[in-house]
C-alpha cells in the first residue's frame, strides 16, 4: 500500500519534530553534566578558601598568644579570641562541605584535634600568665609560670607546625583535585559543543535530505501535469499523463485526463457540427441567393417587356424591390464571411504595411477631394495578409461611405510600435459618432443611419471586432458627435503558438490518447 502525500509529509514533520526533540534532550543532559562539573570546580575554590580561612584564624591566633605571652598586654588577646570566635563553627562547616571518610575529611579532622590540643595548651599558658601578673605586675615572659616547660620544650611550635601542614596538604590536594575537575568541566563543554553541532547537522541534513525526496518527486510528477495542462491550452487535448502513485496527485492527475479527454470529445464534436454548419452554410446561401436572382431577373424582364408603357411608379417599385435584393444578398455573404473570420487555416506572410494600404486605397477610389494622409513609418510583419486588408478594408470603406462631406474630407491612417504589438489608428473628420454608441457599431446588424438612406449590412465592423481579437488584439473608437472618429485597433507582432507534442522530461510519461488500450 502506497503512502499519501499528506501521510509523508506528517511523517517527515514526526521524524524531523523527533530529532530536534532528541537534540534538545542531549542538549539538556550535556549542559547538566557541565553545571555539575562547574559546580564541583565552585565547591572546590569555595573549601579551599574555607581551609584558608582557618589556617589564617589560627595564625591569628598564634600571633595574639605569643605577644601576650611576651609583653602581657591584654590588648594582643584581641586576635587570640577574634580567632577562636571565627572558628568555632568553621571547622563544622567546613567537614559539611566534605565527603565523610575521605582523604581531605580525614586530614580537617586532624587539623582540628591539633588544634584544640593547642588551645588547650595556650589557654592553660594564658590563664597561668595571667596570675603571675596578678601576683607580680613586673613579671617577664614566662618566668614564674607553672607549665613554662611546655613553651621551652616547643610543644607549642610542634603543634602549629603540624597544623599548618596538615593544611599545607589539605590545600595541595584540593588544588589537585579542582584542576582535575577544571579538566573534566573543559571536556565536558568540548564534548557538549562537539554532540550539539554534530547531532544538529544531523538533524538538518536528515531533514534536507528528506524535504528534497519530496520535493523532487513532486515536482516532477506536478512538471508532468503543467505540461499536460499547458498542452491542453495549447489545442492538444489528445495527451494524458500517467501516474501510479496512488495518491492526491494521483487524483488530479486523472481529473487532468479525465477533462483533456472530455475536452478532446467536445472538440472533435464540436469540428463536426462546424463542418455540418459550413455545408449548410454553403447549401442556404446558394439556396437563398438563387430565387434572389430570380427576382431580379424578373424585375428587369418587366421593365424591358413593358417599356415605356410601364408606369413611373411601378418602375420605381421594380428599382427599390432590386435594391433590397442586392442588399439581402450582401447580407447573406457578410453573415458568410464572418462564419468564416478564423475557421479556414491561412498561411502567415511577409506583408509590407503600406504597400497593402495603397492597394486597398486603389481598390476603394476615393471621391475627388478626400484626403487621403500615410505616416512616415509603416511596418513590415510577418502576419495574415488577408484579415489585415478586412480590417483596413472596412474602416477605411467606412470612412469614406459615411462622410457628411466626402469633397473635403480627410482620412488620417498612424502606427505606433509597441511591446509585442503595433497598434494602428483609421481617423476620419466625419460626423462623428455619440458616446453611447460606440459599443453598439461593433454589434452585428448594428447601424446608426437609415438603410434606405445609406445601403449597409452592419457586418463589416463584427467582423473587424472578431478578426483582431481572434489574433490576440484590441478594438476601440474614440469619437464625439460632429468631431469625427478614430478607430484604435492593436496588433500582435507575433501571432501566439500552439505548443506542438513533444517529448516530457519530467518523469512523468505523457502518452496519446489514441494509443492507450
Amino acid at each position: 500500500m502506497k503512502l499519501r502525500i499528506s501521510t509523508k509529509l506528517f511523517a517527515g514533520f514526526v521524524a524531523i519534530s523527533v530529532l530536534f526533540a532528541a537534540v534538545v534532550v542531549i542538549n539538556y543532559q550535556l549542559s547538566r553534566k557541565v553545571l555539575r562539573n562547574s559546580q564541583r570546580v565552585e565547591r572546590s575554590q569555595r573549601i579551599t578558601g574555607e581551609a584558608t580561612t582557618l589556617l589564617r584564624n589560627v595564625i591569628d591566633m598564634e600571633s595574639g598568644f605569643r605577644g601576650y605571652m611576651l609583653i602581657g598586654n591584654e590588648v594582643l588577646l584581641e586576635y587570640y579570641y577574634e580567632g577562636e570566635r571565627n572558628l568555632l563553627g568553621r571547622f563544622a562547616e567546613l567537614r559539611d562541605e566534605l565527603t565523610i571518610n575521605t582523604p581531605q575529611y580525614n586530614r580537617l579532622l586532624r587539623a582540628q584535634q591539633l588544634y584544640q590540643q593547642w588551645t588547650a595548651f595556650s589557654h592553660l599558658l594564658i590563664s597561668e600568665k595571667r596570675e603571675a601578673l596578678r601576683r607580680n605586675p613586673n613579671q617577664i615572659a614566662l618566668e614564674e609560670l607553672e607549665h613554662r616547660n611546655l613553651s621551652s620544650g616547643l610543644t607549642g611550635k610542634v603543634l602549629m607546625d603540624q597544623i599548618r601542614v596538615v593544611f599545607t596538604a589539605f590545600e595541595q590536594e584540593e588544588n589537585r583535585m579542582r584542576l582535575a575537575q577544571r579538566q573534566k568541566l573543559q571536556e565536558s563543554i568540548r564534548e557538549t559543543r562537539v554532540l550539539s553541532v554534530s547531532i544538529t547537522l544531523a538533524t538538518i541534513f536528515l531533514g534536507l535530505l528528506y524535504a528534497s525526496y519530496l520535493v523532487r518527486q513532486l515536482s516532477h510528477r506536478i512538471s508532468g501535469m503543467v505540461t499536460l495542462s499547458r498542452r491542453i491550452a495549447g489545442g492538444d487535448y489528445a495527451t494524458t499523463v500517467l501516474d501510479t502513485e496512488q495518491d492526491e496527485l494521483t487524483e488530479l492527475a486523472d481529473s487532468l485526463n479525465i477533462m483533456s479527454n472530455t475536452i478532446d470529445g467536445t472538440i472533435t464534436q464540436l469540428e463536426r457540427r462546424n463542418q455540418e454548419l459550413d455545408q449548410f452554410a454553403y447549401v442556404v446561401s446558394h439556396d437563398l441567393k438563387a430565387p434572389l436572382r430570380g427576382i431580379e431577373t424578373a424585375s428587369r424582364w418587366i421593365e424591358e417587356d413593358m417599356g415605356q408603357e410601364l408606369p413611373e411608379h411601378i418602375r420605381e417599385f421594380l428599382l427599390l424591390m432590386r435594391t433590397r435584393v442586392y442588399r439581402m444578398e450582401n447580407l447573406i455573404s457578410g453573415i458568410l464571411e464572418l462564419a468564416r473570420v478564423g475557421r479556414t487555416k491561412q498561411d502567415e506572410e511577409r506583408v509590407n504595411v503600406r504597400e497593402l494600404l495603397q492597394e486597398i486605397l486603389d481598390s476603394l477610389a476615393p471621391p475627388p477631394g478626400f484626403t487621403i494622409e500615410l505616416p512616415s513609418y509603416l511596418p513590415t510583419l510577418v502576419t495574415n495578409r488577408v484579415q489585415l486588408q478586412q480590417v483596413f478594408s472596412n474602416l477605411i470603406s467606412n470612412a469614406l461611405k459615411y462622410h457628411h462631406h466626402p469633397e473635403t474630407g480627410i482620412l488620417r491612417i498612424g502606427c505606433r510600435e509597441e511591446r509585442g504589438q503595433f497598434q494602428f489608428s483609421v481617423q476620419d473628420n466625419g460626423p462623428g459618432i455619440a458616446p453611447e454608441y460606440h459599443e453598439r457599431i461593433f454589434v452585428i446588424f448594428q447601424t446608426l443611419t437609415e438603410r434606405d438612406t445609406l445601403e449597409s449590412t452592419g457586418v463589416g465592423l463584427a467582423i473587424v471586432k472578431k478578426i483582431v481579437e481572434r489574433r490576440g488584439g484590441t478594438i476601440r473608437v474614440e469619437s464625439a458627435e460632429g468631431q469625427g472618429a478614430t478607430f484604435l485597433f492593436t496588433w500582435p507582432k507575433e501571432k501566439p503558438r500552439r505548443p506542438e507534442p513533444r517529448s516530457d522530461d519530467t518523469g512523468i510519461p505523457l502518452v496519446n490518447a489514441q494509443s492507450r488500450v
